[in-house]
């Protein structure tokens, strides 16, 4: 009887529809789930994890000169936007206070001292586009790295990390052999040497101890030569001749740095190409603007990595005059504003492309700002507004605390500012996560992925200990306790401030790392950086319960450190930062080295 009945009301029209509709959606549900289940399992997740990365370093810049950091009188609403649009990073830590090491460090995620790129000596950065030191060629960027991973790979701007090893054209430092598909840019460092309008400023203490070595080796050298010629000194001729070489070799180092500064270091770079000798200052910052935007639209069809490395805010303080006296701070602050618009190009051209929410975008500095640079009342440095000390200086926040700020809408929350230290170094595993990629698994990685902390699946930075180098000479450690909410800070060597009460080593133009311009402390000065960031009050045993805890702990961090440190080439010997006439890039023929290889191209009115 209940099949009868059954059977008998399928055959009514409602029970007919009824029935073919449910069978309708069966069908259908078992089709999705089918295909869902037939679908490449990793499709979407590789468009989710290997979004585009533009990375955005300033240079020079002091945290204190951003509106977002609390700068209330330059004007950077683009770099605003980024923070209120993404994440701020408030302790965001440069492992060194200088560009060659610090941007070492950038890009390999580790400490400069691992690939040889800090210095024992007072020769902290490259020192000209001649010299034999640079990025080894055994680092493993993150750009080669992106690059294996199918990534186009595209750095505009400043390098400062060599050129050449052995010859003039091995390329060996080079960014294109260091996993950079393209380059356009300055190979060196923008000087004020690079502005004839400008004094020099290509280091006038090195060149004179350039001169006070050149006497020295050739006084050395002619009494060889005169003991071997009176028979009072047994000196071979192979040894007299080695000696004579290298008595012209410091000579001419020392004369070409009168005059030819701008020649040998002020150019521009297409891959491996000379473009510009000397460079045309009057239109870097639209040239390197162009060719941003240019790599975004050459390569929005597939995963980028864009390294737009400035040249502001570094002196000369190259500025267009549209820019000029628009700024209340003088030609710093109109600098700074210039390259905030120019931020605001390239988030343009990511908007226009449609790739704002498959793209990364990270800001920085390379380190503090550097307080020292004036002329007359001009203040030619950055500020790092609350934190003490600036560029140069190893140890105090105020040459190590940058800008950090990352946006991408949908992935990281907007708006959200984390305390929590973190370091460039950073950069290194996270990007090289986000696109699927591996760290080497053969040597230390000092950085840290930063994906947890930013999308708050974690509450802490994995930094236990950050470790603060002037050189290779270890001025503080950081310790994050993270149980109990302190940053503890430990100085074992501090620079000495000059004149009594400064800030800064005016008296020199830099602070140095070791010698008789620095304090060492035993005990180390202490201090708290949750309570007291500018690092104004030092701790002791009697205001500090936990001081001696602290300091031992942080001693035995050092020491595990330490183990962990190999011994490698120094790229920053006094024989790889001398010019060689051999290793200097050249357009032309040697010594007639100039080009003007952009001409008058038409510049997009940018």
């Amino acid at each position: 009887m209940c099949s009868l009945r059954d059977s008998s009301d399928l055959n009514t029209p409602n029970a007919k529809m009824i029935w073919q509709l449910t069978s309708y959606w069966k069908s259908l549900v078992t089709s999705v789930i089918f295909g869902l289940l037939l679908q490449p399992p990793l499709a979407q997740l590789s468009t989710i994890t290997q979004p585009n990365f533009v990375l955005l370093m300033a240079d020079d810049l002091g945290i204190g000169d951003v509106g977002c950091y609390g700068n209330d009188t330059i004007r950077t609403p683009n770099i605003d936007r980024l923070a209120k649009e993404g994440v701020k990073l408030t302790q965001h830590i440069a492992a060194a206070p200088l560009c060659t090491p610090s941007r070492a460090a950038f890009l390999t995620g580790r400490y400069p001292l691992r690939s040889g790129m800090d210095a024992i000596n007072n020769y902290r950065v490259i020192f000209w586009n001649g010299g034999s030191g640079g990025l080894p060629p055994n680092e493993t960027t993150f750009a080669k790295i992106l690059q294996q991973q199918g990534y186009s790979t595209g750095l505009i701007g400043k390098w400062h990390q060599g050129v050449n090893c052995e010859s003039r054209n091995d390329h060996c430092h080079h960014p294109l052999n260091h996993g950079f598909d393209y380059f356009y840019g300055m190979p060196f460092t923008l000087i004020s040497d690079c502005q004839t309008t400008e004094a020099p400023e290509m280091d006038r203490v090195f060149r004179r101890k350039l001169w006070l070595y050149t006497q020295m080796i050739c006084l050395f050298t002619l009494t060889a030569a005169l003991g071997r010629i009176t028979g009072l000194i047994p000196v071979r001729w192979k040894t007299l001749t080695c000696l004579a070489g290298f008595s012209l070799l410091f000579f001419v180092s020392w004369f070409s740095s009168y005059g030819f500064v701008r020649y040998w270091n002020c150019i521009m770079m297409r891959n491996h190409e000379i473009t510009e000798q000397p460079m045309v200052t009057e239109r870097t910052t639209s040239l390197i603007l162009r060719e941003s935007i240019a790599f975004i639209e050459r390569n929005k069809h597939k995963p980028f990595l864009l390294f737009l490395s400035f040249l502001h805010s570094h002196t000369p303080l190259l500025t267009t005059e549209k820019f000029i006296g628009k700024s209340s701070h003088g030609l710093y602050g109109d600098n700074v504003e210039e390259m905030d618009w120019m931020v605001g190009q390239v988030l343009d051209a990511i908007d226009k492309e449609g790739l704002k929410s498959t793209t990364l975008v990270y800001f920085a500095s390379d380190h503090g700002g550097w307080l020292e640079r004036q002329e007359d009342t001009r203040q030619l440095g950055g500020w790092n507004g609350i934190y003490r000390g600036g560029k140069a200086m190893g140890g105090w926040e105020g040459g190590i605390r940058v800008p950090g700020i990352l946006r991408w809408p949908g992935v990281l929350p907007a708006g959200t500012v984390i305390n929590e230290p973190t370091s460039l170094m950073d950069i290194y595993p996270t990007v090289t996560h986000l696109a699927g990629g591996v760290v080497p698994q053969d040597r230390v990685i000092d950085g840290r992925d930063l994906m947890p902390l930013l999308q708050g699946r974690a509450e802490h930075s994995e930094h236990e200990f950050l470790f603060h180098y002037c050189g290779i000479h270890l001025h503080a450690v950081r310790w994050h306790q993270k149980d109990s909410g302190a940053t503890w800070k430990a100085h074992y060597v501090t620079p000495k401030f000059r004149p009594l009460g400064a800030g800064a080593c005016y008296d020199r133009g830099f602070c140095p790392c070791f010698g008789e311009g620095v304090t060492q402390h035993e005990p180390p000065l202490l201090f708290d950086l949750s309570q007291d960031p500018s690092e104004a009050k030092p701790l002791s045993a009697d205001t500090e319960p936990l001081f001696d805890t602290v300091v031992e702990r942080i001693g035995r961090a050092i020491e595990e450190h330490r183990r962990t440190l190999t011994p490698v080439p120094e790229q920053l010997s006094l024989y790889n930062v001398i010019w060689k006439p051999w290793l200097q890039p050249c357009c032309g023929t040697f010594p007639f080295c100039w080009c003007d290889k952009e001409g008058d191209s038409e510049l997009a009115d940018l």
